[in-house]
């Protein structure tokens, strides 16, 4: 294969373009050596159509079923401007092949950008998609177009009404307005129910109807949790649609991913995110890291996890993804496993933030609040008690030549020691760095005395759940409220991923008398149904908006009466509220919206490449955060733009500056580097002190290579790659109207398009023809205009030809159809500004009249009449000068002259006036 530096850009879109085709199953070949039976699906280069050679033509089972139309790399921002192209050819006329119907399934692709139209969908609008398809997935497509069946985006138009039987008011709005959205072809939809309302209950109830009436092939439902994914198949299992007396895994097949393999008859996947990421990748997964979502993991770097293609799950393999609790999992980390598969996607969430509403493009179906929740009896309301105690509100001192104890946080070994002097500690520091154990007494002994004003008449403790701080802190809490109450270990337990059997004791604590308090940290502050729990003590401040809602979500379950009295047997009614014990200010505490983890979100590329060269920024973020973003921004430059960063640093090729700094902070080089500094033996330890200054020294050794010339380069070349796409911040309309004066603007934009083409008249051939040699204008081809075109769209984009044609509209008060094509517009457009015509007139309109102009003159000057079959040849042949704009000899034996006897037959008719015949249509039918 020749060397990619001398390739053209669109031989290399083509050669990426091969290598996507032959992944996802297809036999790509030159159309000088076609065979189709080489595999189910064949994809044939420069493939002949009666409108020119389209660049790819798919054939899946020997039936050709799409097209592809090829650009460079750079035109993946204006991919969509060849959209009609690629439907030109699509709707062809291909040679050697009777296609009597437009090729349904369209693609215009970079190899890097792809999007696709399905021309058999009810509205066909062009999407991006991952990656091209396999054969078997069209044969699929073409197979159910065959039966009669429609396309998914069909049948979803044909969904029937909704029986409400058994639903909720709130179940029933967010069905009914997902199905709309549905059939509006909005690709995401945000379902926003508080928590009890039955979120997850009516995914299902919507997954029923998608499987039934729109014969969905399969849906995921997504979850960032095993125990969610265990909970959702729980859901599944029990399901009863309300027309059928049989459960929902007896109708359908329900697989809870568990390894690396996924039943191809499976209807319904259950999967957390991570292990879905894992089989994409095709490793091997670590059950542990489904037990919680890395995104919300502190003290965990966030870069965007890489996708690829993988030919076993392909893009297309789920049509519907329901994203469960989709404010945590659809950003950052795994965006883009998510937007890997070709499917809509259904958000379920209690608790939406900006970013949730950007992804899901405000796209709400269902608003359906904790307070509509409340008044509806679906949930029950919060009261706040509040314990504050000096030692959480103002901190303490910790005096001179007293004993304290010190304490390792993870082995818990302990020994004793005498301060020094006094040392002040603030109340932020509690439970962290100080432990002061009577804070912690005094708070639960406080809970403990005020329980019968909390909830009078009760024998017992009503089902309480403490949050704590971290897993040391959760442990001190337990021994203290052990103690406080003088009750066993069964009393008090504690519910995070580091306890024993926590799935057990979360049973117990939904179901049974015992424990009567839990603690925990984070495990169940989504997602965990326990109805009972009828207490919150918060011994930990929450900053996050959505994290708090989520809390708080645990107890907002309703309950009846003997489900209540059964746990917690003093009760003497249903569950009618739940009660906040803030015991560290949370409730009045500043909340913001959650904001994704990332390292230094708010510093530019400039700022931090300035502040490791200065010296400024040397710690481990910010350097890693710059060699990241430069490895990045090295993958979208070519080879000139590497050759300008390169000699700005002195011949460092950029890649070699990115593996310089990411080595000065590799813990290995560091750590040897700071045994040097500190002069003990390499495995001894050098000390924290040593490491800084190593690490200093390393990142000050890999920064010597910047200056102020490269980091402006490189910021110059970033903000030329790069567009920053925002999701938080979003947008409402001020004003809808044409911006400036309609006139002056249309004026403006005609002056532009005849300066033009005036300008480019003797270097383009078309234009050449037209302006200085106008009787030449019949041998102006299809060819000449494209190329014309093609020009006009690179140098001057603003000036497509529709556009053009809607200003000259405009200002000359045309009330007609518009042209079907650019190409079409073009032509018509290239008349009026060289005054062929004098007033707008689509070139199909000026092709039809000359034709009849022309008839005309044939039958009563000559006085011969063409007979019927005569004219229906004559016919075609408009038709093709109208889209083509010339007629070749050879053009008689394609499509659709082939189909009526091709070159001979039209001898037969016409005989030796044949040639003049065409001669005569080429030059009066574009006068």
């Amino acid at each position: 294969m020749a060397s990619s530096l001398n390739q053209t850009p669109e031989q290399r879109a083509r050669d990426r373009i091969d290598r996507k085709l032959i992944a996802a199953g297809w036999v790509v070949q030159d159309k000088t050596a076609i065979n189709l039976n080489a595999g189910p699906g064949v994809a044939v280069r420069e493939y002949q159509t009666d409108v020119g050679p389209a660049d790819y033509v798919l054939f899946v089972e020997r039936q050709a079923v799409g097209v592809i139309e090829a650009k460079p790399e750079d035109w993946g921002h204006k991919i969509t401007t060849v959209e009609d192209q690629a439907d030109g050819y699509a709707n062809a006329k291909l040679k050697w092949i009777k296609n009597e119907e437009p090729l349904p399934f369209v693609y215009q692709s970079t190899g890097t950008i792809t999007r696709f139209t399905n021309g058999r969908d009810p509205a066909p609008r062009s999407r991006e998609i991952f990656h091209f398809p396999r054969p078997e997935e069209l044969a699929r497509w073409r197979e159910r177009l065959n039966d009669n069946q429609g396309t998914l985006r069909e049948r979803l138009r044909k969904l029937p009404p909704l029986n409400t039987a058994g639903l909720r008011d709130c179940q029933i709005t967010a069905i009914t307005n997902l199905e709309d959205s549905f059939k509006q072809d909005r690709p995401r939809a945000l379902v926003q129910m508080a928590t009890g309302s039955g979120k997850t209950y009516t995914a299902i109830t919507a997954a029923y109807r998608l499987l039934k009436y729109a014969k969905a092939k399969r849906i995921l439902f997504l979850v960032d949790t095993k125990n969610l994914g265990e909970q959702a198949e729980q859901e599944f299992m029990a399901y009863l649609p309300n027309d059928d007396n049989r459960k929902f895994t007896e109708l359908y097949t329900v697989q809870r991913l568990k390894s690396s393999y996924v039943a191809s008859d499976s209807q319904v996947c259950i999967s957390t995110i991570q292990r879905m990421y894992s089989l994409l990748k095709g490793e091997e997964l670590d059950e542990a890291t489904e037990e919680d979502n890395p995104a919300e993991k502190k003290g965990l770097k966030k870069e965007p996890l890489p996708v690829v293609y993988n030919d076993k799950i392909p893009p297309e393999f789920f049509d519907f993804i329901i994203i469960d609790e989709c404010h945590r999992s659809i950003y950052n980390l795994w965006r883009q496993v998510i937007e890997y598969f070709d499917a809509y996607l259904i958000g379920l969430t209690a608790t939406p933030d900006k970013r949730t509403y950007g992804f899901f493009r405000k796209n709400v179906v269902s608003e359906y609040d904790h307070e509509k929740a409340v008044a509806d009896g679906v949930n029950v309301g919060n009261e706040v008690y509040l314990i504050e105690t000096k030692k959480t509100k103002s901190g303490g001192v910790i005096e001179a030549r007293q004993q304290i104890e010190k304490r390792e946080r993870l082995t818990r070994q302990h020994r004793w020691e005498t301060q020094d002097e006094d040392e002040a500690y603030s109340a932020k520091q509690l439970d962290r760095d100080i432990v002061n154990p009577d804070q912690i007494r005094t708070v639960i002994r406080t809970f403990r005395d005020k329980l019968p004003d909390i909830f009078p008449g009760r024998q017992e403790v009503p089902k309480t759940l403490i949050f704590a701080k971290t897993d040391s802190h959760a442990d001190d809490i337990i021994q203290t409220v052990r103690e406080e109450f003088g009750e066993s270990n069964a009393f008090c337990k504690k519910i995070t991923h580091n306890a024993d059997d926590p799935k057990s004791v979360l049973n117990q604590f939904r179901n049974d008398y015992y424990p009567r308090i839990a603690v925990t940290v984070d495990m169940i502050a989504t997602g965990t149904d326990v109805r009972p729990l009828e207490c919150l003590l918060f011994m930990r401040d929450v900053k996050s908006k959505n994290y708090f809602e989520q809390m708080k979500g645990r107890g907002t379950r309703t309950l009846d009466a003997d489900g209540l009295k059964k746990v917690t047997p003093s009760a003497n009614s249903a569950k009618t509220h739940y009660v906040i014990v803030d015991a560290i200010g949370v409730t009045q505490s500043l909340k913001t919206a959650s904001q994704p983890l990332i390292t230094k979100p708010g510093v530019s590329l400039k700022e931090l490449a300035m502040g490791v060269m200065m010296g400024a920024a040397r710690d481990e973020d910010s350097v890693s955060s710059l060699a990241g973003r430069l490895a990045r921004l090295d993958k979208q430059l070519n080879d000139k733009d590497r050759a300008r960063i390169a000699e700005k640093a002195d011949g460092t090729p950029l890649t070699l500056i990115v593996g310089e700094l990411l080595n000065a902070i590799n813990p290995d080089v560091v750590e040897r580097k700071a045994c040097e500094i500190a002069q003990v033996p390499a495995s001894s330890n050098p000390g924290d002190d040593a490491r800084g200054k190593a690490r200093d020294q390393l990142v000050g050794e890999a920064a010597k290579v910047f200056n102020g010339e490269l980091i402006e380069l490189i910021d110059t070349i970033r903000r030329e790659k790069e567009q920053t796409i925002v999701h938080e911040d979003l947008d409402e309309l001020n004003h809808a109207g044409w911006a400036g004066d309609k006139t002056e603007n249309a004026k403006q934009m005609v002056q532009d398009f005849a300066e033009y083409m005036d300008e480019h008249r003797d270097e383009i051939e078309a234009l050449t023809i037209y302006y200085s040699q106008p009787a030449r204008r019949s041998e102006v081809t299809y060819d000449m205009i494209k190329t014309l075109l093609e020009a006009l769209q690179q140098d001057r984009p603003k000036l497509a030809p529709l556009r053009v044609w809607q200003a000259y509209a405009h200002l000359e008060n045309y009330q007609g159809d518009s042209p079907i094509s650019d190409l079409t517009a073009l032509v018509a457009l290239i008349r009026r500004v060289t005054n062929i015509d004098q007033t707008l007139t689509p070139f199909a309109a000026t092709v039809k009249e000359n034709f009849k102009r022309w008839i005309f003159q044939r039958h009563s000057g000559a006085g011969e009449k063409f007979n019927e079959e005569q004219m229906t040849w004559l016919t075609l042949i408009r038709d093709h000068i109208t889209s083509s704009f010339h007629l070749e000899r050879d053009d008689l034996e394609m499509a659709p002259f082939d189909s009526k006897g091709g070159l001979g037959r039209m001898y037969q008719l016409f005989g030796e006036q044949m040639d003049g015949v065409i001669e005569e249509l080429n030059r009066e039918l574009v006068a």
